[in-house]
């Protein structure tokens, strides 16, 4: 039994919420690094192979994770794991965006709960592509990959306003700003590296330079970094909030010492 806010209530389950966020990161984080890991080191021929034959150093994200075993179990085990706290973490960040929500009316309520959608359709998106490779089913996959990053950008773009919106009328705290600043940092890198990626994948079909999907691949990484890392922020926004009964309710949840 727990007593917040002037009331009792019962825990069937609590524990940290930053804990929580620092679990569905390290998972994506040592999946991908250790998939791509793998196919430098013992795929390295079939993995940077090109259809056009020049030389590239780098596998792309899709042939890392979905084209070698046992690199594609280890990304698909990490995935499956990682999955389902993701949507639960949704849940968190639509009870934490609502929190701040006071008298600004339906439309900020519709807004945070399309980014809710939005934060659930990028994670369904990732678990498509991530059990159905680009060699199994190539359109399905690059429908999925597509899918994923649309719902990742604008994602993103909505948290940004939607973190301001829900903050006006008073100053954001340091750790507020500090949150808002690392966000919007991750997404401008992440629209940089999504263009510069689109140039090189055009640029590599239409004149089959060497080197140039080896670029194309390290926008990629930088991509699914970035985008890891902006879910990591999670871990600022969520600092000191206890996670209980699956819900998160920042006007009357249990702050740690």
């Amino acid at each position: 039994m727990s007593t917040s806010g002037g009331k009792s209530r019962e825990i069937y389950f609590q524990m940290k919420a930053k804990t929580v966020a620092t679990i569905v990161l390290s998972l994506p984080v040592f999946g991908f690094i250790t998939c791509v890991w793998m196919s430098i080191k013992y795929n390295f021929e079939a993995s940077t192979a090109t259809h056009c034959g020049v030389p590239n150093f780098l596998p792309s994200t899709s042939s890392a994770i979905g084209g070698f075993t046992p690199q594609r179990y280890i990304w698909r085990i990490c995935i499956g794991l990682h999955c389902a706290p993701r949507f639960m973490v949704a849940v968190i960040y639509y009870n934490f965006h609502m929190a701040q929500s006071g008298n600004k009316g339906g439309t900020y309520g519709i807004a945070v709960l399309v980014n809710c959608a939005l934060n659930v359709l990028e994670n369904i998106c990732l678990i498509c592509l991530s059990m159905v490779s680009s060699t199994e089913n190539y359109s399905f996959h690059e429908k999925s990959f597509i899918g994923f990053l649309i719902c990742s950008m604008v994602y993103m773009l909505l948290t940004l306003y939607i973190y301001k919106w829900g903050r006006q009328g008073r100053s954001m705290t340091s750790q507020e700003k500090r949150s808002f600043r690392t966000k919007l940092g991750l997404f401008l890198f992440s629209l940089l590296s999504l263009l510069f990626a689109c140039y090189f994948f055009w640029r590599h079909n239409k004149f089959c330079e060497s080197g140039v999907y080896t670029l194309f691949a390290m926008c990629e990484y930088t991509i699914i970094l970035a985008n890891i890392a902006f879910h990591g922020t999670g871990i600022m926004d969520f600092k000191g909030t206890l996670l209980y009964d699956n819900t998160l309710n920042s006007q009357d949840s249990v702050k740690l010492d």
